[in-house]
């Protein structure tokens, strides 16, 4: 049942005289306190606040005083009191509430700055369980949300950030806050505290191994980054970072370069999960125009495996993303130079590499320090009207598929080499995807077709542009292997493979019509591999 509410409206201004302040973050701490000071509020706080307020010269009451109850427990229980919390969700307003405090002798606060302990930080920096737990904020969360419901009454103030524009507004506004700003800063408090449980929550949920798919669910994350906009103009956009460590575009360290836009986020992640796919064994690089691959490929060196990967499909590499899985070395940077780039991305970057780009001062530079584990697990999160749709990541990896010959005929071990590598890519092609490789580059990829069949087509057209590009006799889907994500519902999709002069087919299988697809193959002389696995990417 709802509990019901009093009908009493709250002020606008409410002037500050009172300050309670309780930080972890003790980043500009005491030029926010000596500020507030120099305007008569006086302050109480807690703990390592109080003692660094007190070194600084500041006249301070420590909570205990308050309480009349010392800081008990190693510090667990310190502001969980009602003369705390009975001075934050007062309603000065209110006559009960004001008989409240005056009966129980409980003096309301006009303004509460709490930062959270750094839970986030210590699941980041790998932290033992216990130490991890004992870094969850319980008195933090609880003042942070009883002012923030308060907020008619109250000012509650969680970033750092916010110090100077809370300064200045009691400046404009002689000592007081208004009514507006109050509400501002109480929903950033509560945003703040939903991200905080979220990160526990999830970080619980891994440690514990509970259930991901739980009757409710947290997500949670901390602005790193506005964007000028997002897919289009007229769409607003940030990043946000959620605490996971995994490598990529979002947690990479920018060395150049402008500003990185929402799509250029978007198709880096892309980029550097499909080449992360490979390990760092045998170089290899990805080039990706609008989350799809337009090349990809391995090679002995990282500079052919490039030039393989760009001939895949040059014109769509103009513009494009190129991600490695290697250090970036000065001759395939010049290479990459030699067309327009948006983004390039590595574990990491020689200092010849970063010479060469800097003559591009807008091309952006991102250095992972590691690559992205693909068996990892993961989460991806979708919003749909009225909710979000939330799925495991995709961490299934052909090398460990028990991969079965299903034709008369088997791939032999260039075939078979190549159809592994064409089914890695097509994990990251937005289906229904088809991908034709060869010698370990992809040669004709096609993406997000609402047929399958349609996909092959594509692909197979995409070859032979290539090869008028590159003055061949032929297009290189002669003598290439297929990948298809999902099976092939009829044998149109194969036969269209046959025709672009492929030998040899990899896909799931699992389709009413898996007869007539092997027959077709069989007919043909073509070798087909079944993974048992799809690779739908919507």
């Amino acid at each position: 049942m709802a509990v019901a509410a009093k009908t009493i409206a709250p002020p606008d201004r409410v002037p500050v005289r009172r300050a309670l302040l309780s930080v972890s973050d003790k980043t500009g701490l005491v030029e926010l306190a000596a500020a507030l000071a120099a305007m008569d509020v006086a302050l109480v706080s807690t703990g390592g606040t109080r003692r660094a307020l007190a070194d600084a010269g500041l006249a301070v009451t420590d909570i205990s005083e308050v309480t009349g109850f010392p800081e008990i427990m190693d510090g667990r229980v310190k502001t969980l009191h009602p003369k705390v919390h009975g001075g934050l969700l007062a309603v000065r307003n209110d006559p009960d509430h004001q008989a409240a405090m005056t009966e129980h002798g409980i003096e309301g606060f006009d303004l509460v700055v709490v930062n959270l302990y750094p839970f986030e930080e210590v699941v980041a920096s790998g932290g033992d369980e216990a130490t991890t737990i004992e870094n969850i904020d319980i008195g933090g969360p609880a003042m942070v949300r009883a002012s923030a419901k308060n907020h008619g009454h109250v000012a509650i103030v969680t970033d750092p950030d916010d110090y100077d524009m809370v300064l200045g507004h009691l400046s404009d506004g002689k000592g007081t806050t208004d009514l507006a700003t109050r509400r501002r800063l109480a929903v950033k408090a509560f945003k703040r505290t939903a991200s905080y449980d979220a990160a526990v929550s999830r970080w619980m949920e891994t440690a514990f191994d509970a259930e991901p798919f739980d009757a409710f669910d947290a997500l949670g994350g901390r602005r790193v980054a506005t964007m000028r906009y997002g897919e289009n103009p007229h769409q607003a956009a940030a990043l946000y970072l959620t605490g996971e460590t995994r490598p990529g575009a979002a947690t990479a360290r920018v060395l150049q370069g402008k500003p990185l836009s929402y799509n250029n986020i978007n198709d880096t992640d892309a980029a550097f999960e499909l080449v992360s796919e490979f390990g760092a064994e045998t170089p290899a690089v990805a080039i990706i125009k609008h989350a799809n691959p337009c090349g990809v490929a391995r090679a002995g060196t990282l500079i052919d495996a490039y030039r393989a990967a760009f001939d895949c499909d040059s014109t769509s590499a103009f513009g494009g993303i190129v991600a490695f899985n290697r250090e970036l070395d000065a001759e395939t940077a010049r290479a990459v130079l030699e067309i327009f780039t948006e983004v390039v991305i590595a574990p990491a970057i020689s200092d010849g590499a970063r010479e060469a780009f800097a003559g591009k001062p807008n091309l952006r530079l991102l250095q992972t320090g590691g690559l992205a584990d693909p068996r990892a697990p993961g989460f991806v999160v979708r919003p749909v009207a009225g909710g979000y749709l939330k799925q495991g990541r995709d961490a299934a990896v052909v090398g460990d598929m028990a991969l079965r010959v299903v034709t008369k005929r088997a791939p032999d071990t260039r075939e078979m080499n190549d159809l592994k590598f064409a089914f890695q890519v097509a994990k990251h092609v937005k289906s229904n995807a088809i991908v034709y490789a060869r010698d370990g580059a992809t040669v004709g990829i096609g993406a997000g077709q609402m047929s399958r069949v349609d996909s092959s087509r594509i692909a197979a057209r995409k070859a032979v542009d290539a090869a008028e590009a590159l003055g061949l006799a032929e297009p290189k889907t002669k003598g290439s292997v297929v990948a298809s994500d999902a099976f092939f519902p009829f044998a149109d999709g194969l036969l269209a493979a046959v025709e672009a002069g492929a030998t040899a087919v990899i896909q799931p299988g699992g389709s009413m019509r898996d007869d007539q697809v092997i027959e077709a193959a069989d007919a043909h002389g073509i070798a087909m591999v079944f993974t048992g696995t799809r690779h739908f990417r919507h």
